[in-house]
């Protein structure tokens, strides 16, 4: 059996709205908090999604990286943020654990994506489907 090389979907940054909305907040003392996070994003923040896995790499210095496979998946929850143009994610993982991902650029192509790698992953191995209440 030839395994399928891995393709990158999205490799990159935070989106660089995220940053200039949060820049403009903080001019007031109130935005300062939020222009804190978006430059700690900016700088240490970096997704990989390819055909296989999600990857994940932030924290303080980049030193704090998670990576998920498709079947590990149970669902995916995404809102908009910044009029639309980037939003954010929650892959909540089957043992009940989450990895919030925010600020994705095109985030509703990237979560179309990863669904139907997960709808990939679970047809070809069936017993890897989850069932219902």
């Amino acid at each position: 059996m030839i395994k399928s090389l891995e393709k990158t979907f999205y490799e990159g940054a935070p989106a660089k709205e995220d940053l200039i909305l949060n820049l403009i907040a903080g001019a007031t003392l109130i935005g300062l908090p939020f222009t804190a996070g978006a430059l700690i994003r900016a700088l240490w923040l970096r997704f990989k999604i390819t055909n296989r896995r999600i990857s994940v790499t932030g924290g303080w210095l980049g030193k704090e990286k998670s990576q998920v496979t498709y079947s590990q998946i149970k669902e995916v929850r995404s809102i908009p943020r910044g009029l639309g143009s980037y939003g954010d994610m929650v892959i909540v993982l089957k043992d009940g654990a989450k990895l919030e991902m925010r600020s994705i650029p095109k985030f509703r192509e990237v979560e179309t994506f990863i669904k139907e790698q997960i709808n990939e992953t679970s047809s070809r191995n069936p017993s890897m489907k989850s069932e219902g209440f």
